[in-house]
This record gives C-alpha cells, sequence and structure tokens, in this order.
C-alpha cells in the first residue's frame, strides 16, 4: 500500500492527484475527515462499492451508504434538498454531521432499492478536495477499530498495515480521531432527528 503524506494547510496536489487516478480506476483508498479515518471508493462506481460493501460486511440494501461531496451543491445532484433542508446543512457545514436525505435517481444500481444516502461534507481540506478532484461524491465507510486497541483507529500507520490487502494508498493526514459523526435523519425536513449523537453539535 501506498502511503502518502498530505498536510491540510499544505496540500501536496500531487498526492491528491495520485489518489484521485485510483478513484477513477475503480481502486479503495483511505483517507482521513474530521472524525474517522475512512475506506472511500468513486460513488458512482458500482463495482468499486460492493467491495467495499464486502469489506466492511455491509449489506447495501440494509444499510445506509453515505458520500462526501465537496459542497452542498455537489451533493444536491445525488440527494433531494429541499428549502428547509438546505438551510440545515447550510448552517452546519462543512462539519462532523451525515445528513440523511432522500437519494436522487444519479446514484448507481448499488443504491436501488434505498430511498436515502447519507450526505458528508466533512471539515477537512484533505477529503474536500479529493471530492473537488474527482467531480463527484466519494463512496465513505469508517474503518474498524479494536476499541482495546484504539492505535488501529487512529494512527496512519496501524490503519495501513491492517488494510494493506484491500485499499491501494492512504493518505497520511496525521492522528486521527475515534468519535463518529453525528447523524441526522432529514427525510422529513420539518422536523429533522438526530439518530446518532457523535462529534458534530448541530446549529437548528
Amino acid at each position: 500500500m501506498k502511503i502518502l503524506k498530505v498536510f491540510e494547510n499544505n496540500i501536496n496536489e500531487r498526492h491528491i492527484d495520485s489518489a484521485v487516478e485510483c478513484l477513477q480506476d475503480g481502486e479503495i483508498i483511505i483517507f482521513p475527515t474530521d472524525t474517522l479515518y475512512a475506506l472511500g471508493c468513486d460513488a458512482l462506481n458500482n463495482n468499486a462499492i460492493e467491495r467495499i460493501c464486502r469489506i466492511k460486511e455491509i449489506n447495501p440494501q440494509k444499510t445506509n451508504l453515505s458520500i462526501i461531496c465537496s459542497s452542498i451543491s455537489q451533493a444536491s445532484e445525488y440527494a433531494r434538498i429541499d428549502n428547509r433542508a438546505y438551510q440545515l446543512l447550510r448552517d452546519n457545514l462543512p462539519g462532523a454531521f451525515t445528513f440523511i436525505l432522500p437519494a436522487s435517481t444519479t446514484l448507481p444500481k448499488v443504491f436501488k432499492g434505498r430511498k436515502t444516502v447519507g450526505v458528508r461534507i466533512p471539515e477537512n481540506k484533505i477529503a474536500i478536495k479529493l471530492a473537488e478532484n474527482l467531480g463527484n461524491p466519494i463512496l465513505t465507510t469508517s474503518i474498524k477499530w479494536d476499541e482495546n486497541t484504539p492505535e488501529e483507529g487512529c494512527e496512519p500507520e496501524y490503519i495501513a498495515m491492517k488494510y494493506n490487502d484491500v485499499a491501494e494508498l492512504i493518505i497520511d493526514g496525521g492522528m486521527g480521531e475515534l468519535i463518529p459523526s453525528t447523524v441526522i435523519d432529514c427525510t422529513d425536513s420539518s422536523s429533522p432527528e438526530i439518530i446518532r449523537e457523535g462529534k458534530g453539535v448541530l446549529n437548528q
């Protein structure tokens, strides 16, 4: 596995381009967010999404799938965002939130049968830059880690060893965190519901 060190305050464009090329080729990468490190692939590549689901032992028909977007504008191409939901997203993003929204038909067939999609715009310039340069969202899911060995979840070198056989590269953005995002169900935007308390504190 390639390890590419990238700093938020001085992003190496060549490393970002290398990671985007992997995504375009259908590969899986690992990258930092404002919460946990994440496994990611091109959200429009059905085969890559299915690989991630197998790695995480996710049934996409029963589990919410999430995408990282570079902006609310990009998110609006893949999720239906009404005026109330837009205001909520605008007031809280970028940030450590996953907003569950009605899914658009522009998502690939692995989403078919799913009426919703989780939308993330993390407060992490590396993750945003990846989605921006890719030109479409990144399918994302947090890495697994053992509570007894927290270094597996936050230290890039340990993450690289654990996922060496499944990911093409990891972007080392420094020490990660172990608190997940706060998840808000916005399928009824008139009464958004927090369904998982996490790092983000919702501004309503």
